[in-house]
């Protein structure tokens, strides 16, 4: 049963992120304007004029969406790592690793089908990037726990 759980989030979530992918790329930048937007008007005290807006988006889309990439893609590393764990094979981190970046490169081929989205490479790396962190950070954390019940 335990099994099925993880497999399930493992594909929700890559659903969550065939989701993101399939935006065209105005709801797209919209969503990540907002998020600039509602961010910076939690910590900057005075009012957000237009101005003000289009200088945090142009200054601030890269950062949110690459973050947004890495984020992502990490709690997709840690999903997986932790499906693969459960059956007894060699090499898990390195195939959970493997499965991440073939998701991230089908991920960015489906964007090229998108409207005014594109595939980038650069994007594969921030993603394998990301979940390549999940999986130490899972490893890590199992690793601490095993050796706290010793």
């Amino acid at each position: 049963m335990k099994k099925i759980i993880k497999l399930i989030l493992v594909i929700i979530w890559m659903v969550l992120i065939f989701c993101f992918s399939n935006q065209k790329a105005e709801d797209s930048s919209k969503l990540s304007n907002g998020v600039i937007v509602k961010v910076a008007s939690v910590f900057l005290d005075d009012s957000l004029n237009e101005t003000k807006k289009d200088e945090l988006i142009e200054d601030y889309t890269t950062i949110v969406r690459k973050t947004a990439h890495f984020a992502i893609y990490l709690v997709l590393g840690v999903l997986i790592i932790s499906f693969i764990s459960e059956f007894s094979i060699n090499h898990v981190y390195l195939i959970a690793l493997f499965l991440s970046l073939l998701y991230a490169c089908s991920d960015e081929f489906h964007q090229t089908f998108i409207s005014g989205r594109s595939g980038e490479v650069k994007d594969v790396l921030i993603d394998t990037l990301g979940a390549l962190l999940g999986i130490i950070l899972y490893r890590f954390i199992k690793r601490f726990k095993k050796d706290e019940l010793k």
